[in-house]
């Protein structure tokens, strides 16, 4: 349980909700900021104000998928207020307090490291990407069948990267009857690739594979899919890019050639927001129990 544990939870979306529920469920105070907008009750946390004494009692400082913007802005889709992070409420954080998130920016990182404040970055663990990359393979399936006018059956896509979400992406298509080629780097992921019965070629061939295709998805944060390769595609392809913002895709020189392409980073949080708000807090609760219980032992 979290009975006596002071938690400010700044900002986020509808996967916020799914965490505050939990956290009071186990006797959390909870102090949420950026819901004023919010048109049903905070399910026993208290509204509050962006205020420096707001951190000041913090045990644990909660801030959403994407912590905040290169200027500390956090996004709160449930207030029209503007919350911005500032230097000065990180710098009242007791030495004790973590600040959980799901992936931080520069900004977060250096204040928290100049305050000496443990950073948590959710998104990080394998067992949140790895419940993550099951919304995100049904959006980035939606999103296919959305724009294009063949069926997932019998098309021929190609998955580049094979982590957590390309594997997951990859078996799902599978499942429907897709041909699948994975895109992969490392000689291990090759072998795995095969033996899993998908059809294995490597990064650095990506161009030989181009020109027979009905959709790409990639997977891989860096420019990947560019104009060479596009130039290579038929114009019938569909690019689905879940990598995080800017994506790997030329999506310039794909409009150019008339070639759909869409970014579709954080997918779970549009798709299945509660799903993706219950994976979250199940595992901030196991996180902060833990956490919370050694940053008492050590006081």
């Amino acid at each position: 349980m979290l009975t006596g544990a002071n938690i400010v939870l700044v900002g986020g979306d509808a996967r916020q909700l799914e965490v505050i529920r939990k956290l009071t469920e186990l006797d959390a105070t909870v102090l949420a900021v950026g819901f004023d907008g919010l048109s049903t009750p905070l399910d026993g946390a208290v509204h509050a104000e962006l205020d420096g004494q707001l951190f000041e009692d913090a045990d644990a400082l909660i801030l959403p998928a994407v912590g905040t913007d290169d200027d500390g802005t956090v996004t709160a889709v449930f207030s029209d207020k503007q919350l911005v992070l500032e230097e000065a409420y990180i710098a009242r954080l007791p030495k004790h307090c973590k600040v959980y998130t799901g992936m931080a920016k520069p900004y977060l990182k250096d204040l928290c490291a100049k305050y000496g404040i443990g950073l948590v970055e959710l998104f990080e663990r394998d067992d949140v990407a790895i419940y993550n990359s099951i919304p995100t393979a049904e959006g980035a399936v939606m999103m296919a069948i959305q724009h294009t006018d063949i069926t997932i059956h019998g098309s021929t896509a190609l998955v580049l990267g094979m982590g957590r979400t390309g594997l997951t992406l990859a078996r799902t298509l599978r499942g429907m009857g897709a041909r699948v080629k994975i895109g992969v780097r490392r000689d291990e992921h090759f072998a795995r690739a095969y033996e899993m019965g998908f059809e294995p070629f490597y990064i650095k061939d990506l161009a030989a594979h181009a020109g027979n295709l009905d959709l790409l998805f990639n997977t891989i944060p860096t420019m990947i899919v560019t104009a060479q390769i596009i130039a290579q595609m038929p114009s019938r392809a569909v690019i689905i890019d879940l990598a995080s913002k800017p994506g790997g895709t030329d999506f310039r020189y794909a409009e150019r050639r008339g070639i759909k392409a869409l970014l579709a980073p954080g997918l779970p949080g549009i798709v299945a927001p509660k799903t993706a708000g219950r994976i979250m807090a199940d595992c901030l609760g196991r996180l902060l129990m833990e956490d919370l219980r050694l940053g008492r032992e050590k006081r």
